[in-house]
């Protein structure tokens, strides 16, 4: 069971990274869905550069959980540093449910765009299906 959450957590990692890479190269689909709003515009703009950073994090992010499931060579169980690794991105996907209580996650009280709706049915539940992926990847004793 742990190999078969850690191979999907990972596969959703690609997907994100290589969405992020898309858009950094200048794509732009779905792009106008993908910000926070205020008064008709993004509340920021990321960079390029910025957002293939993203894009690589979400790659190494992808590593991390195949590497602490045992989906790639380590040559035994996973050091760790990174389980604890796993566990500190797992937090931080936590954190990004939550949100910041106005614009991004479950607990905001601003916008009706396209961001704010898919915030609530997509990407904040989606984060906390891949904080619980990144958690079982690496402590399989605490699932069944």
């Amino acid at each position: 069971m742990q190999a078969i959450i850690a191979a999907l957590t990972s596969a959703v990692f690609v997907v994100l990274s290589l969405w992020h890479m898309y858009w950094a190269l200048g794509g732009r689909l779905a792009h106008q869905a993908a910000l926070p709003i205020k008064n008709g515009k993004p509340l920021f703009r990321p960079s390029a550069v910025g957002t293939f950073v993203v894009g690589l994090a979400l790659m190494a992010f992808a590593a991390l959980v195949a590497v602490n499931a045992g989906l790639l060579g380590t040559g035994g169980a996973a050091p760790a540093w990174l389980r604890w690794a796993g566990a500190a991105v797992a937090l931080a996907l936590l954190g990004r449910a939550i949100g910041d209580f106005r614009y991004v996650g479950f607990f905001k009280r601003l916008g009706d765009e396209p961001f704010a709706r898919l915030d609530t049915r997509v990407y904040s539940p989606l984060c906390v299906l891949l904080a619980a992926g990144v958690m079982a990847a690496g402590w399989p004793a605490y699932i069944s």
